[in-house]
């Protein structure tokens, strides 16, 4: 038996969710469609990260397999290969990482974290994984170095102390260097954290320590002692060697440079102020910022190099960040867009006691990251073939895409290729390690990205990989400077005025459509030729509910496109399809917010705008942001509403076709008994003013106006990201925590205690679907409709009448009729779609994409041989004696209603306690589903028509807003979110996906051989000199050492073997390859070795035979015979 609220009665709610699914149908109705999908078709993983490392710490190189690490603030690892190869990985404590270190050419990385932790990763799989981890107890790591081609990793700590790790066991040698055994008397106090440690390229056997106050240490390992110590004082904030291993330089905090003779101890042999002004009277150089770090790299055939970063003047206020590149006697000064993490010298040799040659240098930056060719004159920079700009411009909304049309991609690329900037090196992209995987999805897919700033991007997604392929400004249609008496202009959003709000796209028809957070719509046609648009077509459109007429009772919530505002300009008081011409009058009314160019417009092949709409101001009150877009190719009509009502523009003939309050939507059918119920004095600014305030504002808060509107219209888009702008909200909440007053406040206007006089103060437009559909009860034709989705639940529909194809097409209006309430449900109505009678999706109808600038005739042919066959929707062709399902779902609940006859047969509450942030109802192999991301972070599918439960998953907290905003799924189990500021997550949902993943990832390391090493040559070899070699198992070991303190770090066995094992899940086939590939490259190597001592042997017995001979020679001569 089912209970029944009293209040809920009083409300006008004529239905009751119950918390367990329910069925409302016949058994004859019911199993009419056999459900193909099954719970086991539905996996949850992530598939791969895309976007610039959000706030990078770190960053590290292999020169042999050319692969660039970078770590973050949060403990995050990105790994980079050639373009289309990439890794993200994350450390589980989440602390920052401070350093990295690769084992060259061993497939396997160091890093060292904020919270003392040092871990080795395992790159030799595609998912990289944590050998061991060693966390110390009772020191700060402040500096790490694992010389080349050696297992003892040196831990410089805060203390002054060095460490020595075994990489191969992670575990700590009893070998220790001591900061006062390393200093002893040269200083009196503490010398602070090592800030460097490096081994002499010459000589392995001496490392030369760095510590902070300025001091530093060439150190014998053999001996144990300090052979000499460096003093200068100014802080130290980095080393590095000549390759030759006899002069070293050191950066420093007063912006100078010092370069030392290894055996000179007392001072430098050369200072350096390279950003300092050269006093005359021969004084010091006045102080700079700190050289943050300098790198030191020769060339055989020329001046070494000098790279820094910082030292600039204390009087460049402003300056950007600079990297200075010292060459010889020219010194480049390279401004930089943000400041400078790191940077790194890329050399043609690993080994650092031979010429170094660099080739370029891979500068970090907090926002960006940028190669620059050292090579080339002007060094300039390689062209970033990374999908790192994600972030150019903050992200505002998103929309995805998968299995679109085939040419898209090649038609976006084309346009978008012409967009380069000119001036990149000519060179390959360094950065050119690994392989990519061998995936076979092949179906395109497509990523679109609203920005802050006014530009859409278009991405190719497709095989999970990503890349620019287009970039649109939509900013361009409007007038940049604005005047101050353009009252209207600064009042919705001082910092981003045209920022991207909603977006709307026709894949097949090439058509766009944009909502910004300035109350506007722009409407633009793909062209792949030149135009010059003389004059932007533009449209004023107002919806507000009038203000002044508060006491009258009838005309309710009436807007005032039906009845004029006393008050107003006369324009206004016309028929609502014709727009008002008007631009300012003395009480402020018509404005826009942001004003259309008047001059002529270039627009490139492209999007070209076709169309401007724009909501103005009415009686002193700004326009409500718009909540939902939506477009038809077929039809030639955008619909968008907003807290005051909807309007739809025919864009062919760019008119207004309709424009309505929400509540006269209802007609006569009103659920919520306003007319009787509600004193008109409570209930004026229906929507608008009183959704920008929290849900508490008071009927006096309301009515106030205009100017605490405008205190409460203000709108900042974000900079970084703030959490205002959320898409499915009624209006952007003004509040302390943006979640909890969202959720608080759709909960209250559900709730049975609220008032219908609240409920109607909140209802919005959510969202809007377009189709061919049984309009009415009991219909027997399919009609163009448009179904539009309130925030209270309610889903209604409007019956089209479009005029016949062709000329007609142009001249004759578009009817549209008002045909009642299809279906109520809990909650804010999020998506609908329909379905045929056997169950399959029934896409909108649509036109293919022609080319618009073609000449007249040309242009009227392409229409009508192109449009007449797909006006019509596939489901027409049926048997008109079936039916049509349509599928809503709510913030709460998903219905699906059988039509024509309106009846609910399925029913399922899919959330109590929280609220959807987005549902989508997708076409999978297997079928179609709903696939719905929750707030308390589960993400479900449920079956379509039936709403069975399909997948539930915990997936992620909702932490911040971003995600709520940017989440959207897909077709064929795919879906995206914005995980940082900068980067792109992708999951799939799909159980084929996650099977297939392993193979599309890409191979990070591959097998190549270690450079040869440089030639000692003959006369190093007999004098002696050349590279010293140090047998440090022998001084490190357990024998020599001992055994190292418990008590100082605790070694953690990492899941790095089990999850090389899951990792090669997807068949032994890739277990066996990898153990192939190993014994391969084992068995080379040994070749290799046994072909280098054959070869080492043979020209030892060579030298022997000829010194011999040579002795023979010489035995009987005299000296004066020589």
């Amino acid at each position: 038996m089912k209970k029944f609220n009293i209040r809920k009665v009083l409300d006008g709610l004529k239905e009751v969710s119950s918390s367990t699914p329910s069925v409302q149908v016949g058994p004859q109705e019911n199993h009419l469609i056999q459900e193909t999908i099954q719970s086991d078709h539905f996996q949850l993983c992530k598939t791969v990260r895309h976007g610039f490392p959000y706030q990078p710490s770190s960053m590290a190189f292999d020169p042999v397999q050319k692969i660039l690490a970078i770590g973050t603030q949060s403990g995050a690892l990105r790994l980079f290969g050639r373009p289309g190869v990439e890794c993200y990985c994350q450390h589980e404590s989440g602390a920052a990482v401070i350093q990295l270190q690769f084992l060259v050419n061993e497939g396997a990385l160091v890093s060292a974290l904020a919270d003392d932790s040092v871990h080795l990763w395992n790159l030799r799989q595609k998912r990289p994984a944590i050998l061991h981890s060693l966390k110390f107890n009772r020191e700060r790591i402040t500096f790490c170095h694992l010389p080349f081609q050696s297992k003892w990793l040196y831990i410089g700590t805060e203390r002054g102390n060095i460490h020595i790790v075994n990489v191969e066991s992670f575990t700590l040698s009893g070998y220790v260097i001591m900061w006062n055994k390393a200093i002893e008397l040269s200083s009196k106090a503490h010398p602070g954290p090592v800030v460097h440690i490096s081994d002499n390229p010459m000589d392995e056997g001496k490392l030369i320590i760095g510590f902070e106050s300025g001091i530093v240490v060439l150190w014998d390992l053999k001996s144990k002692k300090a052979d000499y110590r460096y003093t200068y004082d100014e802080a130290i904030h980095s080393v590095a060697w000549h390759h030759e291993g006899k002069q070293f330089i050191c950066s420093h905090s007063d912006g100078t440079l010092t370069i030392w003779n290894v055996r000179g101890q007392g001072k430098p042999i050369q200072t350096i102020t390279p950003h300092g002004k050269q006093p005359k009277d021969g004084k010091k150089p006045e102080p700079c910022k700190p050289i943050l770090k300098v790198e030191y790299k020769t060339t055989r055939n020329g001046e070494p190099f000098i790279i820094l970063s910082g030292g600039l003047s204390y009087d460049t206020v402003g300056r950007r960040p600079c990297l200075t590149v010292m060459h010889g006697k020219s010194t480049a000064v390279l401004e930089m867009d943000y400041p400078i993490v790191d940077f790194l010298t890329l050399c043609e040799t690993p080994y650092p006691n031979d010429f170094q040659e660099p080739y370029a240098v891979v500068v970090l930056l907090e926002k960006d990251l940028v190669v620059i060719d050292l090579a080339q004159n002007g060094y300039p920079i390689f062209e970033n073939p990374y999908p790192l700009t994600i972030h150019e411009s903050p992200v505002t909304c998103c929309e995805y895409f998968a299995d679109c049309p085939a040419d898209l991609i090649p038609a976006l690329y084309s346009v978008g290729s012409r967009q380069k900037r000119q001036g990149y090196s000519k060179k390959e992209w360094p950065i050119s390690g690994g392989n990519w995987g061998q995936g076979t999805q092949s179906y395109p897919e497509i990523i679109i990205t609203g920005h802050a700033d006014g530009t859409v991007k278009f991405w190719d997604a497709s095989a999970i990989m990503l890349q620019v392929l287009y970039k649109l400004k939509t900013a361009k249609v409007f007038d940049r400077n604005r005047s101050k008496e353009d009252k209207g202009s600064t009042e919705v959003s001082d910092e981003d005025p045209f920022a991207i709000q909603i977006m709307a796209w026709c894949p097949e028809s090439r058509m766009l459509c944009v909502a910004g957070v300035s109350a506007n719509v722009i409407i633009y046609r793909f062209s792949k030729l030149e135009v010059t648009t003389e004059v932007v077509q533009l449209l004023e459109v107002r919806m507000q509910y009038e203000l002044n007429d508060i006491d009258t009772p009838d005309g309710g919530g009436e807007q005032t496109s039906a009845l004029p505002t006393p008050g107003a300009s006369p324009q206004t008081s016309g028929p609502p399809s014709h727009p008002s011409t008007s631009s300012n009058n003395s009480d402020g009314s018509n404005i826009p917010c942001l004003k259309v160019r008047s001059t002529p417009l270039k627009q490139s092949p492209g999007y070209q705008v076709d169309l401007v709409v724009q909501l103005v101001w009415v009686s002193g009150e700004p326009p409500q942001q718009i909540t939902s877009l939506a477009l038809n190719s077929s039809y030639g009509l955008v619909v968008f509403g907003n807290s005051n009502g909807l309007a739809v523009v025919d864009y062919i003939q760019k008119t207004v076709v309709l424009n309505l309050g929400t509540v006269e939507l209802y007609g006569s059918n009103d659920p919520y008994q306003r007319q009787p119920r509600s004193p008109r004095k409570t209930r004026q600014p229906s929507g608008g003013l009183c959704d920008i305030n929290e849900g508490s504002a008071t009927s006096e808060d309301r009515c106030k106006s205009p100017t605490s509107a405008k205190m409460s219209r203000k709108l900042s888009l974000p900079t970084e990201l703030k959490p205002d702008l959320v898409l499915l909200s009624v209006c952007p909440p003004r509040g302390a925590n943006p979640l909890d007053h969202r959720d608080n406040s759709f909960s209250r206007s559900r709730s049975s205690s609220v008032t219908s006089i609240d409920k109607e103060a909140r209802e919005a437009i959510s969202s809007f679907h377009f189709c061919d559909a049984f309009a009415r009860k009991g219909d027997s034709t399919l009609t163009p409709c448009l179904y539009v989705g309130t925030t209270l639940g309610t889903v209604l529909a409007l019956a089209l009448t479009l005029p016949p194809a062709g000329e007609q097409r142009q001249l004759q209006p578009v009817l549209i009729s008002p045909t009642g309430m299809l279906v109520r449900l809990k909650g804010s109505i999020m998506r609908m779609a329909f379905l045929d009678s056997t169950g399959s999706l029934q896409p909108p109808p649509y036109e293919p994409w022609y080319e618009p600038n073609v000449t007249a005739d040309g242009e009227e042919r392409e229409k009508v041989r192109k449009r007449r066959p797909v006006s019509v929707s596939p489901s027409t062709s049926q048997d008109l004696s079936e039916s049509q399902y349509a599928v809503v779902c709510s913030e709460k609940q998903a219905k699906v209603v059988s039509l024509p006859s309106q009846t609910c047969i399925h029913k399922h509450s899919i959330t109590e306690a929280s609220f959807i942030l987005r549902a989508d109802v997708v076409q999978m192999s297997q079928g179609v589903c709903v696939a719905c991301f929750c707030a308390n972070g589960h993400i479900m599918t449920l079956s379509v028509p039936g709403l069975r439960p399909l997948m539930d998953v915990n997936y992620l907290p909702l932490t911040d807003m971003r995600i709520a905003r940017t989440f959207c799924f897909t077709n064929l189990g795919q879906a995206m979110y914005l995980c940082s500021p900068t980067e792109i997550q992708r999951i799939t949902y799909s159980q084929d996906i996650c099977e297939n993943l392993q193979e599309m990832l890409g191979e990070l390391f591959t097998p190549v051989e270690t450079p040869e090493a440089p030639n000692r040559g003959f006369f190093k070899g007999l004098f002696g000199g050349g590279a010293q070699s140090l047998d440090r198992e022998e001084l490190f070991g357990e024998i020599a050492s001992g055994k190292a303190n418990r008590s100082l770090a605790q070694h953690i066995p990492g899941p790095g073997g089990l999850e090389g094992m899951k990792g090669a899940a997807s068949g032994v086939v890739g277990d066996l390859a990898r153990a192939r590939i190993a014994l391969d490259e084992r068995g080379q190597k040994l070749g290799e070795l046994d072909e280098r001592t054959a070869a080492m042997m043979a020209s030892a017995d060579v030298f022997s035979k000829h010194a011999h001979e040579m002795m023979l020679k010489c035995k009987d001569k005299k000296w004066y015979q020589f």
